[in-house]
Order: structure tokens, then C-alpha cells, then sequence
């Protein structure tokens, strides 16, 4: 398996469900899965074996991707979840101790985190590059599309 994804809890889901998508549209092998850096600590530890590069996506305290970080010489993508604390979790993520990175994508960005180990995984694997390559070029037809779209309808005089 190329990339786990690690679900602080079961509420981070739609976010874990924005970087299948991705995967799946890049033809990337994955796996997710629920552990809590608090509550399953052991969990945690055991489950961080076997993939390529880790996206752990978690809110509030947000310890999920340090200690995933802790435990692997693995790149590790942290994903933040906005919430009532709202920016606790992204500073959590972001202030890494010296020694233990942690990439960081926006807020709810598990499309990002998924993005990135793509690019990530492209450095070793010709096809994952091709394919994130060709999934590029369409995301920027789509802006060129967009934009004819937008000047045509709303375009008044010369």
C-alpha cells in the first residue's frame, strides 16, 4: 500500500473522503483507518507499518500526525479539521518539534494532503507522476473552461 490515511476519529471521515477521492481519480493504492493519539495510543503505533507516505487528518489538540510522525522515517502529511477551536488544530500541526516533520495542508484539505503524496510518490513511481501530471492539466483546463464560460456571460460593450 502506498498511503495510509489515519482518521483522528470518525467525525474527520468526509475529510479522509476528499483525499480517496483523489487517490482513487490518480489510481493510487490507500488504506484508512480511525486511531486516536490519545485514546489508542498503542493503536496508533501498531497501524503506522507498511505504507509509503501517512496523511493523518485530525481537529482540536490535533497529536495525530506527530505522534504518526514519531513512529516512522516516512513522510507524514498532517491535515488539519477546522472546528469550534478552529485554528488550535492547524497550529498543533505546524509546530513540530526539531527532528519530527510533519507537511502540513490547509484546513479540511485532505484533496491537498492527497495531492501532495502523489507528488510525493512521483519522485519513485513514473506512472503515479504521469497520472498526477495528466489529473493537473485537466484541473487547469477546467479554469480555462471556467473563465470563457464567466467573459462570455458577463460581458457588457467593446
Amino acid at each position: 500500500m502506498k498511503v495510509k490515511i489515519i482518521l483522528g476519529s470518525k467525525s474527520d471521515l468526509d475529510i479522509g473522503e476528499k483525499a480517496t477521492k483523489v487517490l482513487d481519480d490518480l489510481d493510487i493504492d490507500y488504506q484508512m483507518t480511525v486511531s486516536s493519539a490519545h485514546r489508542t495510543p498503542e493503536r496508533t503505533k501498531e497501524i503506522v507499518e507498511g505504507a509509503e507516505v501517512y496523511i493523518a487528518v485530525a481537529g482540536l489538540a490535533a497529536a495525530l500526525p506527530g505522534v504518526v510522525a514519531a513512529h516512522t522515517d516516512k513522510p507524514v502529511i498532517g491535515v488539519p479539521v477546522s472546528g469550534r477551536m478552529n485554528l488550535d488544530s492547524l497550529l498543533s500541526i505546524v509546530q513540530m518539534p526539531p527532528g519530527v516533520p510533519v507537511a502540513t495542508v490547509g484546513m479540511n484539505r485532505g484533496d491537498n494532503a492527497a495531492i501532495l503524496a502523489a507528488e510525493i510518490l512521483g519522485n519513485k513511481y513514473d506512472d503515479v507522476k504521469e497520472r498526477l501530471k495528466e489529473y493537473k492539466e485537466k484541473r487547469k483546463e477546467k479554469v480555462f473552461k471556467d473563465a470563457e464560460e464567466i467573459e462570455s456571460e458577463f460581458h457588457r460593450g467593446d
